[in-house]
This record gives C-alpha cells, sequence and structure tokens, in this order.
C-alpha cells in the first residue's frame, strides 16, 4: 500500500498564491512520476501538473503554464505546486497522484490522496 496525504489548500483572492504539498509513503520501492489534478464541482477531474522522479521532467496543463510550478524532494518523497496568480477558475479540490513500483515484488502502484480543497474568491 502507498498513501499519499496532500496539505497547503485553503481561501485566497484572486491573484494569490498557495502552496500544495503532497507526501508518499508506504511500501515504496520507486517512484515513476508525481503529479496534480484537480476537479470543479460538475466538472471531470482533469490533469493539472507531473514531474519524473528521477530526471525531474515537467509537464503543465495549458491553463497553468507559467502560473503553476511543480516540484519534488526525492529524499522525502514528496511533490510540491507552487500556484501563483490564482484565478477564480482554479477553484477546485486538488488530487495527488503517484506511480512507480511498491516493495511487494516490485509490484506497479498508482495511487491518488483524498484532495485537498482550493477557494479562488474576493
Amino acid at each position: 500500500q502507498v498513501q499519499l496525504v496532500e496539505s497547503g489548500g485553503g481561501l485566497v483572492q484572486p491573484g494569490g498564491s498557495l502552496r500544495l504539498s503532497c507526501a508518499a509513503s508506504g511500501r515504496i520501492f520507486r517512484i515513476n512520476a508525481m503529479g496534480w489534478y484537480r476537479q470543479a464541482p460538475g466538472k471531470d477531474r482533469e490533469f493539472v501538473a507531473a514531474i519524473t522522479w528521477l530526471a525531474g521532467s515537467t509537464n503543465y496543463a495549458d491553463s497553468v503554464k507559467g502560473r503553476f510550478t511543480i516540484s519534488r524532494d526525492n529524499a522525502k518523497n514528496t511533490v510540491f505546486l507552487q500556484m501563483n496568480s490564482l484565478k477564480p477558475e482554479d477553484t477546485a479540490a486538488y488530487y495527488c497522484n503517484a506511480n512507480g513500483l511498491n516493495s511487494d515484488y516490485h509490484r506497479p502502484f498508482n495511487s491518488w490522496g483524498h484532495g485537498t480543497q482550493v477557494t479562488v474568491s474576493s
């Protein structure tokens, strides 16, 4: 089992910033990549950003490019999402995702956190 715990959500005014964190724990042999998705009420879950664990290569949704930055701390199995210039349309529950191999016979895992709410409103 691999568990993900997100933190850092909250209420922020338009133009403000928030930093999300997600820590992975459990029977981890190797993380391949971690990322963030979000889901607004009445909408499907959508990709936000991802980072590969070894090379640190990043990928972003067009809607957040230039405003959000994803980074990682390999030693702590933690991924961060720095969100700047926030807009009301960024309001959503943000979910952390991780995939890799667990320590049980190196079986693949694909885990999700429970989500953290981000609300952008004046």
